[in-house]
């Protein structure tokens, strides 16, 4: 049995790269031995991508992409199709645990400097799928067709027709028609199901073939084929990233499997952060929510565009700064002028420049969940300053602090005092 075995694998080898794939990307790879628990969540985002797609090609399999039919579709799913509740929990909670996954796993990028040369295509082709994955979240927000997905997809296309002389063309042929109506469902659907998904394994195929090409970085951010034993070639701070680190990743993934199950068990609404409760409700076009709010994950971005007030009555300022609030980040290979990579060994000024940032993403999406006067009301007649100005006044000085991060990253990155990098991993 064994022989044969043998036998047809030479086979395959002979016709299909099959075992020399295997020996450079997993068997062969050379990864580093000090990799800490921040270096689960490139793993997980796989899992959660492989995840998402499975269960995304279950419920098209019911789905409905009509307007009629849509939001009766997915009560379908829901109470009838067996373990159809299960499946749709399943991609709805994976959306927000993808977005979780990969925040954490760009904030590990920041934090060893993983952005920084050679990796800086790596770090780009990163960026493209964040970019992606957004679009992919909008499209497949509007297909429940409940009432949240209606108006949010309303507001989110109206922000498009700020875009001087191209804006109400690009919003008319992301709906379909001159409202959100039945065309606009069927052309998010075909963009979340088809478009968006071939984009998105490309870009992460780009991204992990770019990083076994200059491998991966590590906690010191010291190169490890710097230092190769002479004979073999093998760096002397590497281990083949199988069994190793496929292992280790088992763990990550065990942990992470028992928390996205709880959620889906006990808690998939979470409070109507995962799943708001006025998208259990039929889209209604006569009748607008009181509020009106993305879902967590694009609430820091929705914050910036808010605080940042319209100029000539145009909104166009807000709808440039949430972009660049998303694109910046595609710059950072070039902004970061440090003498080193890793956060172990740069200075405090540049921590406290991390921290702020934290702090501003988090506040900021706290405020783009919650209504523009949640601290109270402006009284006009009055004069007295109440709570909505007081959110909004908080929301800009933290937009400030947010952009603060990348403007001035040359020059405290520049000047900050750095440790001394040791030539060899320290484990």
């Amino acid at each position: 049995m064994q022989k044969h075995l043998v036998n047809l694998l030479a086979w395959v080898d002979e016709r299909f790269p099959l075992t020399s794939n295997w020996k450079a990307h997993l068997s062969e790879y050379y990864a580093p031995k000090n990799f800490n628990f921040w270096y689960y969540f490139g793993s997980l985002a796989m899992l959660v991508l492989v995840l998402q797609i499975v269960t995304g090609i279950f419920l098209a399999m019911h789905y409905k992409p009509d307007a009629a039919l849509a939001f009766a579709s997915v009560e379908y799913i829901m109470r009838d199709v067996s373990w159809g509740w299960l499946i749709r929990y399943m991609h709805s909670t994976g959306a927000s645990m993808f977005f979780i996954v990969v925040y954490l796993h760009m904030f590990r990028g920041m934090i060893y400097g993983s952005y920084r040369s050679p990796r800086e295509l790596i770090w780009l082709f990163g960026v493209g799928i964040f970019l992606c994955l957004m679009g992919e979240a909008f499209f497949g927000y509007l297909l429940p067709w409940g009432q949240m997905s209606y108006w949010g997809a309303q507001v989110i296309i109206n922000l498009f027709t700020t875009i001087p002389f191209i804006g109400p063309d690009v919003s008319e042929w992301l709906r379909g028609d001159y409202v959100v109506s039945d065309a606009t469902l069927n052309r998010f659907f075909a963009f979340h199901v088809i478009a968006l998904p071939l984009v998105l394994l490309g870009l992460v195929a780009a991204h992990i073939i770019a990083l076994h090409e200059v491998g991966s970085n590590n906690p010191d951010g010291v190169e490890i084929k710097k230092n190769k034993d002479p004979v073999t070639h093998i760096p002397l701070d590497g281990i083949p990233f199988h069994p190793y680190y496929t292992v280790k990743d088992i763990v990550g993934v065990s942990v992470f499997l028992i928390v996205f199950s709880a959620i889906i068990f006990f808690a998939p609404e979470m409070g109507g952060y995962f799943l708001e409760a006025n998208n259990f409700i039929p889209a209604d076009p006569l009748k607008t929510p009181a509020h009106i709010a993305p879902v967590w994950y694009f609430t820091p971005y929705y914050s910036i565009l808010r605080a940042v007030p319209p100029i000539f009555n145009s909104q166009f300022p807000g709808v440039a700064a949430m972009g660049l609030s998303v694109m910046v980040f595609a710059l950072m290979p070039w902004l970061d002028r440090s003498p080193v990579k890793s956060i172990r060994y740069r200075s405090v000024t540049y921590k406290l420049w991390l921290s702020l940032f934290v702090v501003s993403f988090v506040i900021l999406g706290y405020l783009g969940t919650v209504p523009s006067n949640v601290w109270g009301t402006f009284d006009a007649a009055t004069s007295v300053v109440g709570g909505a100005d007081r959110a909004t006044i908080v929301a800009r000085i933290f937009t400030v602090a947010y952009f603060a991060f990348f403007v001035f990253m040359p020059w405290y990155t520049k000047n900050e005092k750095t440790k001394l990098v040791p030539e060899r991993v320290t484990g």
